[in-house]
């Protein structure tokens, strides 16, 4: 092994032994079940806000949206970063601060709970549902993050990639089954920190490997539809494609899956304090818009260092690694340089482990609160449901292992999956249980059912019809999980005066 690589290892086992720190520390504050999942709604605003963003992000911020931009140019990563960005500020003005109201009114501490407190479902129907779609969801969505972790070691140590992936996941059960909620919220914001520092480093170093900002910009301008927001670059016939109205609208559609995201939701209800709610907002705001525009940039000047034969042309999905190869870059110039690599490659280790334990924590609060507990009515002491959310958190983990352990599987495409059924079957359930009066547990029931089943249906039917019908089944899955929705409390028997009371109180 180099010395490059060494420095770089050295400086990554020591990020991950800090992340496994934190979890034991914060091992000693978890002493309810509100504790773990839920950090006794004691965030600050600035935790609340980093750790909300760096949960959302995963990989796609450091690898797939750089690796998008460097191979087709500023459109298909501009649109998307766009609607991420409009996600973002939007379900932080409209739904944070009501959410974080209303569960607190209600005594929710998972969202499936929330729900079914929202619509005084006694048996917990809604509970169960909720938390079948987490975890139908989250494994797969967590397996993504443990075969990124293993590719990641893989193409920078060519350590195998199961015993990479499998050590990845020890450390992100460890610090999360001991630290629970605050934990991933503290390791979160740190790793928020160390993913900004990852693009800034990138930015600057690469954008004086390939000549300057002007080599940058000119050389983008040479290629055919590269620098515009309405055309494509075709790296293979070196042509533009147009870039439809279509493809606008389904990029753009990403921004809805925000209102569905338990794990961003989660934040919203944990802040300690509505009022600042403001300040969280403005400050995940602002990081989301500059580390999408940074991570765009970047693979623009990327393609810049490929032009100038700083490094070797990158094509297909190995676009994703644009920044894993300029980090080899900075590493062969020496034992500093090789450490601020290690900084950089720990920035995309931290944006795949601020999802992964986000979902782990999730998706085991379903199956011991939202299951065990709620629906099934089992009565244990608060030691023994700790005790019980662990193991389930790591049970999860091995079945994301499990799920994993093909080193071929497509990162991006379960991610994208995933986004797309948190959004349609949560989102339309949460908007109208936050702002729409009569909305009832028959059309909550309705809704989350056929949102979720729509995904599906549309990803693996519909689509396949090509033309019109081939656009990202986010947005018509959530359309068609609002109409059920409302027709069928329209239909139904109107929500009790107890339930409207706990509403009004909120408004």
């Amino acid at each position: 092994m180099q010395t490059s690589q060494i420095c770089i290892l050295i400086v990554i086992a020591l990020y991950l032994i800090g992340m496994m720190a934190i979890g034991i520390a914060f091992s000693r504050k978890n002493e309810t079940t509100s504790d773990f999942y839920l950090g006794g709604r004691k965030l600050g605003p600035f935790v609340t806000a980093m750790s909300a963003e760096a949960s959302d992000m995963s990989s796609w911020l450091l690898m797939g949206l750089p690796g998008l931009a460097y191979l087709t140019g500023i459109a298909d990563a501009g649109w998307t970063a766009i609607g991420l960005m409009v996600g973002t500020y939007l379900n932080w003005l409209i739904v944070a601060t009501r959410l974080r109201k209303y569960s607190e009114a209600n005594k929710s501490i998972t969202i499936p709970e929330f729900f079914s407190n929202r619509y005084g479902d006694k048996r917990n129907v809604l509970t169960l549902i909720s938390a079948v779609w987490i975890i139908v969801f989250f494994v797969p969505y967590t397996a993504s993050g443990f075969s990124a972790c293993g590719k990641l070691f893989k193409s920078l140590f060519n350590i195998d990639y199961h015993t990479a992936m499998i050590i990845s996941a020890i450390v992100i059960m460890i610090y999360t089954a001991f630290g629970g909620f605050l934990a991933a919220s503290t390791t979160d914001f740190i790793q928020s920190i160390v993913m900004t520092l990852a693009l800034v480093i990138i930015l600057i170093f690469g954008t004086v490997k390939a000549g300057g900002v002007s080599n940058v910009i000119d050389n983008a301008k040479s290629l055919p539809g590269y620098f515009s927001m309405i055309k494509t670059y075709n790296p293979a016939t070196n042509s533009s494609n147009p870039y439809q109205f279509l493809n606008i609208i389904s990029m753009f559609a990403w921004g809805l899956g925000y209102f569905g995201m338990p794990h961003i939701l989660l934040r919203f209800m944990a802040i300690e304090d509505d009022k600042k709610i403001k300040l969280s907002r403005r400050v995940a705001t602002v990081w989301v818009v500059i580390s999408m525009g940074v991570s765009v940039i970047i693979g623009v000047v990327g393609l810049a260092m490929t032009s100038n034969g700083a490094i070797k042309n990158l094509q297909g999905s190995n676009s994703e690694t644009i920044i894993v190869k300029i980090s080899h870059l900075l590493a062969s110039h020496g034992i500093i340089p090789a450490c601020i690599a290690g900084i950089v490659l720990s920035g995309i280790l931290a944006s795949t482990m601020s999802t992964a334990d986000s979902q782990l924590l999730a998706a085991s609060s379903s199956v011991s609160n939202d299951i065990l507990v709620k629906f099934f009515h089992t009565k244990l002491s608060n030691k023994v449901l700790l005790t019980i959310s662990r193991i389930s958190l790591i049970l999860i983990a091995i079945a994301g292992v499990v799920l994993a352990w093909n080193p071929d599987s497509s990162v991006f495409q379960i991610v994208s999956f995933a986004w797309a059924g948190f959004g349609a079957a949560f989102g339309p359930v949460m908007l109208l249980a936050l702002f729409w009066r009569r909305s009832n547990l028959y059309g909550a029931i309705a809704g989350m059912i056929a949102g979720g089943t729509m995904i599906f249906v549309w990803k693996f039917v519909i689509r396949s019809f090509g033309g019109f019908w081939d656009i990202y089944e986010l947005l018509p899955a959530f359309i068609f999980a609002l109409l059920v929705n409302v027709i069928i409390s329209l239909l139904t028997k109107a929500p009790s005066k107890e339930l409207t009371d706990v509403y009004d109180s909120i408004s």
